[in-house]
């Protein structure tokens, strides 16, 4: 491998585009399933019958926080315009939170969209009890909160939360956000074009020296892009190996 670095070392670049968007999904177990429905307002808050009506009081509840959540922090909340991406209208706003060294919630995006909910309903013939109510999972279009974040070990990313039980959540990541913060702090230098990493040199990695030592409370940091102890960065163009020169002079080693 030494000897294929020396000879085309210049010729190789590797890119990748992987950890761009990272999706998790999240949910509360015990709202979930419609007898987790009939637990959580019968059993826990005494609330029966399940009508309609119960289940939108606790949705409105829901949005009344979300805005005045937002008033209280000043956070601007809105419905995206037409024609619109949502991440250039709200880059300004992250490069202020950035600007000021803050980190938490700066935007909130209304969005109407379809999610799974429950709906409840009286029963078609008669039963025992007078106040049973089938619960049913229905997928309706109603509000999404978008919550962009400014995290201090993440980067920036954004929670999608609905505002219909069961509370859905959807957090997109963006993982070299994630990757890029963890090379800063023991001072990895690197070169970054948009959503891939072109090559990363450690601290002392062409010295020998020592790296700093990191406080006790860090978290260690993966070493992804980091190069091994004496390894030599080549410069871009032909190398001036001797070998590589003869490489070079004859015809038809065309290289993609």
């Amino acid at each position: 491998m030494e000897t294929f670095g020396k000879l085309l070392g210049s010729l190789l670049l590797l890119l990748y585009h992987c950890f761009d968007r990272i999706v998790i999904q999240g949910y509360l177990p015990l709202l979930s399933r419609p007898e987790h429905i009939v637990h959580f307002f019968r059993d826990v808050h005494g609330i029966y019958p399940i009508t309609q009506q119960a289940l939108a009081k606790r949705i409105n509840e829901y949005k009344q926080w979300v805005e005045a959540f937002a008033r209280n922090h000043h956070i601007p909340i809105e419905w995206p315009k037409k024609g619109v991406k949502k991440e250039d209208y709200v880059r300004p706003y992250y490069a202020r939170m950035e600007r000021r060294k803050r980190f938490g919630v700066y935007f909130i995006f209304r969005s109407l969209e379809q999610g799974r909910t429950f709906r409840s309903a009286r029963p078609k013939y008669p039963t025992g009890d007078p106040n049973y109510r089938i619960l049913r999972n229905t997928w309706p279009r109603f509000t999404h909160f978008y919550f962009y974040i400014r995290d201090q070990v993440l980067g920036p990313l954004v929670l999608c939360v609905g505002s219909f039980l069961p509370f859905q959540t959807t957090y997109y990541l963006n993982g070299h956000h994630f990757i890029e913060g963890l090379l800063r702090r023991p001072g990895v230098r690197f070169c970054k074009d948009a959503n891939a990493f072109l090559g990363g040199v450690g601290p002392a990695s062409t010295t020998g020296r020592r790296r700093s030592p990191q406080p006790r409370d860090h978290p260690p940091a993966p070493r992804l892009l980091d190069l091994g102890r004496g390894t030599q960065v080549l410069p871009e163009g032909p190398g001036s190996h001797p070998l590589a020169r003869r490489l070079f002079a004859q015809p038809g080693r065309v290289l993609p």
